[in-house]
């Protein structure tokens, strides 16, 4: 007993040592370093234009983002869970290459799709002298929405997809026999099982697109109109004064206290998550005996 309990002090101490200086340490250093001007320069650094161009675009694209991810994962996920077709697994497959691929590719991607040599170009070119309209994507906000959308796609569905196997067809079938609609069906049956998975997976798309870097900066080129808030404090950092790279902490100390928001509110999602999922459990035990 002695041994395992040496043991499990020893693996506390190695955790904790390695939480603290790969994850506690750094984050504390951006605070203090964001402060390290003082109160004043710290708030001054978050007046300027290009800081609230970055703030807002990034809420925009975040908000398309999770909008669109929820429509579609919501679909995808009753598709998979739901139908039997051919090609289901290579569907499921599909949805996951965001995970697999680095965004920097997947910027690359979009870049030789909808750039100038990109199959896509004169397609876009067609539909502006058509209409008039003057649509660009490479280098402009769909560019942007485009890459985040791509690389958060998966963070939704993959939440949903295991509630709803677990939940079975059991209810959703009885409902169809006694006449309800499919419509009927999904927002008195199927949605108050995910509801919880689906707010789970929201937060995380959300806390993704709002710290993607690599696939938004392939696609972004101007300050203070296609940067977001990591390209704006990329773009701080590297200009190399003392007070830019300050600035860039400064900024970079927002992002901190989002995710922070972010961290508490999916706990407290996973709680609720976790309860629903063993009252579906326990239901089904239930069933089979």
């Amino acid at each position: 007993m002695s041994k395992k309990r040496n043991i499990k002090i020893l693996m506390i101490i190695i955790s904790t040592l390695f939480v603290l200086l790969m994850l506690v340490f750094p984050l504390a250093s951006v605070l203090v370093n964001s402060f390290s001007k003082g109160l004043e320069f710290y708030f001054n650094s978050l007046k300027t234009e290009y800081f609230f161009s970055a703030l807002g675009l990034t809420c925009i694209v975040t908000f398309i983002t999770v909008i669109v991810n929820s429509f579609f994962g919501i679909i995808a996920s009753y598709l998979l869970t739901r139908y039997s077709f051919a090609g289901k697994h290579i569907l499921a497959t599909l949805i996951d290459i965001p995970f697999s691929i680095s965004p920097v590719i997947a910027g690359l991607a979009f870049i030789m799709m909808f750039g100038r040599l990109g199959w896509a170009t004169p397609i876009i070119d067609t539909i502006n002298s058509i209409t008039g309209w003057n649509i660009k994507i490479v280098f402009a906000i769909p560019g942007v929405v485009l890459a985040t959308i791509f690389v958060t796609f998966p963070f939704v569905s993959r939440e949903i997809i295991p509630v709803l196997n677990a939940v079975g067809t059991d209810e959703e079938e009885a409902a169809a026999i006694m006449g309800a609609s499919g419509f009927t069906i999904f927002r008195k049956i199927t949605f108050p099982h995910i509801k919880w998975a689906l707010a789970y997976g929201v937060v995380l798309c959300s806390a993704r697109a709002i710290g993607e870097f690599g696939a938004v900066n392939a696609l972004s080129k101007t300050r203070g109109m296609t940067f977001t808030l990591p390209l704006e404090i990329d773009a701080l950092y590297l200009s190399g004064s003392s007070d830019s790279i300050v600035a860039a902490y400064a900024v970079s100390s927002i992002l901190v206290l989002v995710s922070v928001i972010l961290l508490v509110i999916r706990n407290i999602l996973e709680y609720r998550s976790d309860r629903i999922k063993i009252s579906v459990e326990e239901r089904a035990e239930i069933k089979e005996d």
